[in-house]
């Protein structure tokens, strides 16, 4: 049986993937995009997703198959400012970028602080 074309990887290491019969070495993040690149991902993404405005990214942090990104974005706005509607939505990035998953965690008030930040 002739072999498949186009089934050898290289890795940014240099070596084959695991199509050659070795073993697949483990991905170097750094071979991977950046923290700051994901969250301006995350933070373009949202905005064409929902076709709000993007208020910050809350979180970056990596994940096992690529970046968790969290993004607050103003879902109504009223006059004042103070009465604004926000939500945070996190989102997930493989390890180029590309969306794998998003979802609304929480909406509030602008101004109404972090229920896990109130004194004790």
């Amino acid at each position: 049986m002739p072999a498949r074309q186009g089934t050898e990887r290289k890795h940014a290491s240099g070596g084959k993937g695991a199509d050659d019969g070795g073993e697949e070495p483990p991905r170097s993040r750094s071979a991977d995009i950046p923290a700051a690149a994901a969250a301006d991902m995350g933070l373009r993404m949202m905005s064409e997703l929902t076709g709000k405005d993007t208020e910050s990214v809350t979180r970056v942090e990596p994940s096992d198959d690529g970046w968790l990104v969290g993004v607050e974005i103003v879902e109504d706005r009223r006059i004042p400012s103070s009465g604004d509607t926000l939500a945070l939505y996190e989102i997930d990035l493989d390890m180029e970028g590309e969306l794998l998953s998003y979802r609304r965690v929480r909406r509030y008030k602008r101004g109404s602080g972090d229920p896990a930040e109130s004194p004790r």
